[in-house]
């Protein structure tokens, strides 16, 4: 499955995740480091990949239809510590690796994961 890793979550995340299975990029890399959540999601869209990010404005329905994409992944960890978002994220990753992501917008709290 093809990700983008957003700015607010840990660059660490992008060789955890490629060692599971995943094919991460981040915006890091690719530039788009402080891009408005419409110029980051049409770049994500373009790429064919899921977005992973903590920005509750990308999970904004309205703004971006989750039909309209390969998948919104919002995580809501219960801390916000860089090393407890990491262990959160992993946490939560191969469960979503097993998910069909497109067209979807999956918010992951400690809770579960609601799918809309």
């Amino acid at each position: 499955m093809k990700v983008k890793l957003d700015e607010n979550l840990p660059a660490e995340l992008l060789d955890d995740l490629n060692a599971i299975g995943y094919q991460a990029a981040s915006v890091h890399q690719e530039g788009l480091t402080g891009a408005v959540d419409e110029i980051l999601l049409r770049a994500v869209r373009h790429e064919g990949r899921a977005i992973f990010t903590m920005d509750k404005g990308v999970a904004d329905v309205r703004a971006y239809p989750p039909e309209q994409h390969n998948g919104i992944v919002l995580f809501r960890p219960p801390s916000a510590g860089r090393g407890a978002v990491r262990a959160f994220v992993r946490r939560h990753a191969s469960d979503l690796l097993a998910r069909d992501l497109k067209g979807r917008l999956l918010v992951v709290t400690d809770r579960g994961i609601r799918i809309r």
